[in-house]
């Protein structure tokens, strides 16, 4: 019975229209639109990579080994499972025309290169046209970053170590560029056999081997890959097949994606309060509404319930045209989007994130519209016959705190589940409830300091008004420092953190970081290359160390995974030297170090940091995989490795007793003045031309470059939450314009001329603005300083630039807001207004 007269009476009250509930829709459609736009990109991109992930890998299966190439057995055994096989050699190299010299990432491929999918080049031809002998010189394809460094022309000659090759197009794209990772330099594409006499792929050289299998119809995935699996457990290949053909470039979408959307829910946070300032604002004007009901006989519950109902039926009007906007918007920008994306995307509509968001919404919706509703209960009859406006307690019934509380504990549940990161979900909302705490306070501060400085602005009554009315009854400090504030904390977190990060590469890198990072060093070029570099006083420090690679398969006798779960030690192959004595620029954290002409059974120090994660202790035995031969070592100590200077560090370092007879080559850092770079890089790489050397500032370059998308993609996101909270701040100025008029109607009546009022109202936005922007910018850079040195692990200092805009953004948001609705009151004839009032 009173559901169904709560129902009619909700039903009467929404005749009355969408008016005081606009910025209502307008916040919780905004942060359901974000959401539901990131999820469905992030979706699509999921998508595409799914159905073209055969393309990706470049076949339907991929068996990967590192710096060796498969033995005759592991070869049959593709041959006889696979229509087709191709093999591929990776690996870094520089191209060199005369004095020019360029980082490049080699791809070697064999005849049957590319199993699916086409090469574009420039001029087109196929593949097999552009690497087959032109002119007694065998062919090569180039990106066009390269060639234009290069200064190349189409049918010119370049050379890769001692082999020569002439280019004959430029390189547009290749089926598999997703699947091949981060490179640091342009690619190069060869005939893998025309790189026999180069030097490039000796024993012990850095390089990748991937073998790229066309598998038979209807071939069981799971069953192969099981089989592959216990076939080569010792050997240290790798398989992965089209069901995850780029695995990296997936996981780096998924946590971007859960990232974005955390930021999206900072947002909907910050469209919160503005929802439930539409909604207090709304009830306010219903007070008489209410009292009346409730002379009339009406229960609380069914006071509740009419509201409740009115306020939910307009929230999933909110929440249907967010769900619309985020549905949509990916899809009409999806040419735009595409175009920019080097990986393909599939885009639809996808239930599954339109589904979280909407999930979002609405729990939104609830934990900001039951405070304000759960007081329509103190409001009593006696309010009509008082101005007792909403009267009675401030605080709701305990039950409602206690259904606030749950609700906000299911949707952090639901955020944690959806985001897969329960770590960055819990620290991202106690930011946004810290913020909301500090913003509150603040709020209560700047009444009360308004209050006692109003008195000593005697002879500035522009002033003194400003600051009577911040100090006054009504909530607009607090509407106006919790709208514009939080919207400029997410703000000022994203603009210190972005700051810091480039701070981190662009400025203290280069202050330790080596000039050069040298790869591929034979071990008899050691003496020759030391001589050249230890004779020249420009240069400062040379670091050198053997360089194997190893892929960690077992901990204990237990498979590694299973131990240190999906650490990033575990993801790949990982580097191992080893040394006689404890190098000069290391220090022992725990244990002992092997005697100098040690030959027992292996032993490996560990990075400390990383072993700690991993949960490895002293004499844990940890069994590695190089070049297809298992060796099991026991952790006899743990050192402290620096891997922040861009210097050689190593996880792990073992015996040399342990690897004798491994093939194997060196890799050295060379600290030089900038002059003399170029002309250490012409002497080494003529002398050897098999060295590839990485210049670290280009190296450092190419991070940035990554970075500052990523920055630009969260920027967007927290663009997005000031928008919201700028929405916000226009309805918390909407909803006191009423009382700005009345006021200005009293001020006019005793004297006061336009031009002071409107510096009053200006006055009152600029110190709300300036304490919103202050409140922010601390709440910012705490949250800066929280994210770069726990989560990023970086040094950390306030980047002021972007902390004085945010100030400034403050003041000038709520003076647009402020004086937006400043034109009615300043027109409104006093005598008008005075005759309305009771």
């Amino acid at each position: 019975m009173s559901l169904s007269l709560a129902a009619r009476f909700a039903r009467r009250e929404l005749r009355g229209g969408l008016r005081g509930f606009r910025i209502f829709l307008a916040c919780l459609a905004l942060g359901v639109a974000a959401i539901a736009a990131v999820g469905t990109v992030r979706a699509a991109i999921e998508a595409g990579l799914a159905r073209e992930g055969a393309a990706l890998l470049g076949g339907d299966a991929e068996l990967e080994l590192t710096y060796r190439f498969a033995t005759k057995d592991e070869r049959a055994w593709m041959q006889s499972r696979a229509a087709r096989v191709s093999e591929i050699a990776d690996f870094r190299s520089m191209a060199v025309v005369g004095d020019q010299r360029g980082l490049t990432q080699v791809k070697a491929v064999d005849a049957n290169y590319p199993l699916i999918g086409d090469v574009a080049l420039n001029p087109p031809m196929p593949i097999a046209d552009a690497l087959a002998e032109q002119s007694v010189l065998p062919g090569a394809v180039m990106e066009q970053v390269l060639i234009d460094r290069l200064g190349l022309q189409i049918s010119d000659i370049f050379k890769l170590g001692t082999q020569e090759f002439r280019l004959t197009a430029a390189l547009l794209s290749e089926p598999d560029s997703a699947g091949g990772g981060f490179g640091l330099g342009p690619r190069i594409i060869v005939r893998r056999a025309a790189l026999e006499a180069s030097g490039l792929l000796e024993a012990g050289t850095l390089f990748s081997s991937k073998y790229r299998l066309a598998l038979p119809a209807g071939a069981d995935l799971d069953a192969l890959s099981a089989e592959a699996n216990a076939a080569f457990a010792q050997s240290g290949l790798r398989w992965r097949d089209a069901r995850n053909g780029a695995p990296g470039v997936a996981q780096f979408v998924d946590r971007l994606g859960a990232f974005l959307i955390l930021v999206g829910l900072s947002g909907l946070a910050v469209g919160g309060v503005g929802v439930s300032a539409a909604v207090s604002s709304y009830l306010k004007g219903k007070t008489a509404v209410i009292a009346t009901l409730r002379t009339l006989g009406a229960e609380r519950g069914v006071i509740f319930q009419t509201y409740f109902i009115q306020i939910g039926v307009l929230s999933l009007l909110g929440i249907a045209i967010g769900l619309v906007l985020g549905a949509l918007a990916p899809l009409l920008l999806a040419p735009l989007i595409t175009e920019r994306l080097p990986i393909p995307a599939a885009f639809a509509l996808y239930p599954k994130p339109l589904f979280e968001a909407a999930l979002y919404g609405i729990l939104t919706a609830l934990i900001f519209t039951t405070w304000p509703l759960a007081r329509t209960e103190n409001i009593r009859a006696a309010t009509l016959f008082r101005d007792a406006g909403q009267g009675g307690a401030r605080l709701p019934a305990p039950r409602y705190i206690l259904a606030i509380a749950m609700m906000v504990a299911l949707l952090l549940a639901l955020a944690s589940w959806f985001s897969g990161t329960v770590f960055l979900t819990l620290w991202t909302a106690a930011g946004i409830f810290g913020a909301l705490i500090l913003l509150v306070l603040a709020a209560a501060l700047i009444r009360f300091i308004a209050k006692r400085l109003a008195p000593l602005a005697r002879g500035r009554a522009s002033l003194r008004w400003a600051l009577g009315a911040i100090s006054g009854p009504r909530e607009e400090a607090v509407s106006v420092v919790l709208s514009l504030g939080l919207g400029l904390s997410v703000l000022a977190s994203v603009g210190q953190i972005d700051g810091n990060l480039r701070g981190a590469i662009a400025r203290d890198l280069p202050s330790v970081a080596p000039s050069y990072f040298f790869v591929d060093i034979q071990k008899d070029q050691m003496p020759g290359y030391l001589e050249r570099l230890e004779n020249d006083p420009s240069v400062s420090r040379i670091d050198s160390a053997p360089m194997l690679r190893g892929l960690i398969t077992q901990i204990n006798g237990a498979p590694a995974s299973e131990v240190a779960g999906d650490h990033w030690v575990l993801e790949g192959d990982r580097g191992i030297t080893y040394s006689t004595a404890i190098p000069d620029n290391t220090r022992l954290l725990d244990g002992t170090w092997w005697e100098p002409d040690y030959t027992g059974p292996p032993l490996v120090s560990f990075a400390a940091e990383e072993a700690k994660e991993m949960n490895l202790k002293l004499g844990d035995d940890v069994t590695v995989n190089i070049l297809g031969r298992d060796i099991t070592a026991t952790i006899s100590s743990f050192r402290e490795v620096d891997f922040s200077t861009a210097g050689i560090g190593f996880i792990m370092s073992m015996n040399p007793a342990a690897l004798s007879g491994a093939p194997h080559s060196f890799i050295s850092t060379v600290y030089a003045t900038p002059e003399t770079e170029a002309q250490i890089l012409r002497d080494l790489s003529t002398a050897y031309p098999n060295i590839t050397a990485i210049r670290v500032g280009d190296a450092i370059a190419r991070v940035s470059e990554v970075l500052a998308g990523l920055a630009a993609a969260v920027s967007y996101g927290a663009a997005a939450t000031l928008l919201t909270g700028f929405l916000v701040l226009i309805g918390a100025s909407a909803a006191g314009e009423q009382a700005r008029t009345f006021e200005a109607a009293i001020l006019k009546t005793l004297g006061a001329t336009r031009a002071r009022i409107l510096r009053s109202f200006a006055l009152r936005a600029a110190i709300l603005g300036g304490a919103a922007g202050l409140v922010a910018l601390g709440a910012g850079i705490l949250g800066g300083w929280a994210v770069s040195t726990f989560v990023m692990e970086t040094s950390y200092e306030v980047i002021w630039s972007n902390a004085f805009a945010i100030i400034g953004g403050g003041i000038l948001a709520t003076l647009l807001s402020g004086l937006a609705f400043a034109w009615r009151p300043l027109t409104a004839r006093p005598a008008h207004i005075l005759r309305a009032q009771e």
